[in-house]
């Protein structure tokens, strides 16, 4: 295995194989809503981030790109829903699993849809706020600057793709944390394998354009953001 000096591109997630079991598939699906409760610092990003461009008598709307298990884009709704905020949420991913999953337990407060980014783009689509959550270690550079092309079209206001940073302490926690779970689903060694291929700041902010900013958000977060206004 290699080390954590440098992004192994190399690594290929379990649940990315369209031969996965599904079961261990929907068991990770489920598994994420704690995952990303616990390290994903998303309550913190709707705080500082995304709240403030909120309003009670305005709906904004935010687009969620590769929703997974659909946890995040939920989350973010019921925040702004408690807040007494209006905030029209749609999420998208290209994976009919994933769709499946979210579609299994329907949600009033987001539109769920089989599309990538581009498909969005093409469509002429708009959206005040764009966000992504584990997203951008699965790319490699033309994939990166083609999701960044796609979320400067979309967004009106501000873009957050938030993921991890590559770290062995970050590594040695997430293993033993969920060395429990190995077997019944595909989060620990997925997790692993997601660290493995992610960035660290320096690297990221080599791969993006002038406009963008990397920043980071404890524990071994980085967010990389666009404010358009």
């Amino acid at each position: 295995m290699p080390g954590l000096a440098t992004r192994d591109t190399e690594a290929r997630e379990l649940m990315d194989d369209p031969a996965c079991d599904l079961r261990l598939l929907r068991s990770t699906y489920a598994q994420f809503r704690l995952v990303n409760r616990a390290v994903s610092g998303w309550r913190r990003v709707y705080v500082r981030r995304l709240r403030p461009l909120l309003s009670a008598d305005r709906p904004t709307s935010l687009l969620d790109i590769g929703f997974g298990g659909g946890d995040v884009p939920r989350a973010l709704a019921g925040w702004a829903r408690r807040d007494g905020l209006l905030l029209d949420v749609t999420a998208i991913d290209p994976d009919e699993r994933a769709c499946a999953f979210a579609a299994a337990t329907p949600s009033p407060d987001v539109l769920f849809l089989q599309a990538t980014s581009s498909d969005l783009v093409a469509a002429g689509e708009r959206f005040d706020l764009v966000v992504s959550n584990h997203l951008l270690h699965h790319l490699d550079g033309p994939g990166l600057a083609g999701l960044l092309a796609d979320s400067a079209a979309l967004a009106r206001r501000l873009v957050v793709h938030n993921d991890i940073e590559r770290s062995p302490l970050a590594y040695a926690a997430w293993s033993a944390a969920t060395f429990p779970l190995r077997g019944r689903s595909f989060v620990h060694v997925d997790g692993r394998l997601s660290i493995r291929r992610s960035y660290r700041r320096s690297e990221l902010a080599a791969h993006v354009p002038d406009g963008w900013s990397v920043e980071r958000q404890r524990p071994y977060r980085l967010l990389l953001v666009q404010e358009r206004a």
